[in-house]
């Protein structure tokens, strides 16, 4: 059984007020909590089914709305805009939240999911809190060179000093976007590179909480946080002992089919991070957790948890 519980709290940026969802499993004991961090055009409420799955077995679930996103907002016109240091915000408020769940579970270990955009915050959280937490799960990642992170801030601020930065470019989004699909032609939608689980992409094509384009504003803050979590010397400020994660489709084109996650994955053995551990699954797109596959997911990732629970006892 599970208890479904909404929040809110104000931002970091000290303006928005944010939305979370908590999942508590009912009569029995929690052996853990588990923070999730989503993705980029997306809401906390999408990972319902798998918090769900913990619940079940001892494990509780918590996570936001990131500014710009879902019900973190006033209004559709405010989504994929961050404000100032929104990157930062977006981690700092991933911060508020652990603060306020260790209160409510205090001594039980505690561990943090971050996808796609997620992981991104995830692993810069990791950098500047990750002495917090007992483990991380670094889910559909991928790797930017800093030169064309770089880029991407120049060409934003360029646009923004003609259109403002809340204009949505169409030009950006495509270069961040558009060859996602190209390796699922004859494509049945604009989205297929989400998943094989065609009711799931449907659900996110009718979803208008995952149909907005990012403003130039946040895709200059994102371009700014992926900089700064793929400096060396940041990512030499993690816990060298903490257990992290790398979990990914082999198709995922935000991972580079897998190249662009094993690449972040050595780089954090190359930093002298000594408990690391990576998976691919065979076919698997972007968002595993909705895949075809999902209960070996589930399942490998709950396996996960028990066994660094387990090592806390």
């Amino acid at each position: 059984m599970t208890k479904k519980q909404n929040f809110y709290f104000k931002s970091t940026d000290r303006k928005t007020k944010v939305h979370g969802i908590c999942w508590i499993p009912q009569g029995k004991p929690v052996k853990a909590v588990l923070q999730i961090a989503h993705g980029m055009v997306e809401y906390i409420d999408r990972y319902d089914d798998f918090a769900r799955y913990l619940n079940e077995r001892g494990i509780a679930v918590v996570g936001n709305d990131h500014l710009g996103h879902g019900d973190s907002v006033k209004s559709p016109e405010d989504w994929g805009y961050l404000g100032k240091d929104g990157f930062r915000c977006m981690v700092e408020d991933l911060y508020k939240i652990q603060k306020q769940f260790k209160k409510r579970f205090p001594d039980r270990p505690y561990y943090i999911l971050g996808h796609s955009m997620g992981s991104f915050l995830t692993r810069y959280f990791l950098i500047e809190h990750g002495e917090s937490v007992d483990g991380a799960i670094i889910m559909g990642t991928g790797y930017h060179p800093p030169v064309l992170t770089a880029v991407g801030c120049g060409l934003a601020r360029v646009i923004a000093a003609v259109k403002g930065w809340h204009f949505r470019s169409q030009f950006i989004n495509k270069m961040a976007f558009g060859s996602y699909n190209k390796g699922f032609k004859p494509a049945r939608t604009d989205f297929d590179w989400l998943s094989r689980d065609e009711a799931n992409v449907d659900a996110y094509v009718a979803e208008p909480r995952c149909q907005f384009i990012f403003t130039l504003n946040g895709y200059y803050e994102m371009f700014k946080g992926i900089h700064f979590i793929t400096s060396r010397k940041n990512i030499s400020k993690m816990p060298k002992r903490l257990p992290v994660f790398f979990v990914s489709g082999d198709a995922d084109p935000v991972g580079n089919n897998g190249n662009g996650v094993q690449k972040v994955y050595d780089m954090f053995v190359l930093s002298g991070m000594e408990n690391v551990d990576i998976i691919f699954y065979e076919g698997g797109r972007h968002e595993i957790l909705n895949e075809i596959n999902r209960e070996e997911v589930y399942e490998d990732l709950y396996r996960w948890l028990i066994e660094e629970i387990s090592l806390k006892h």
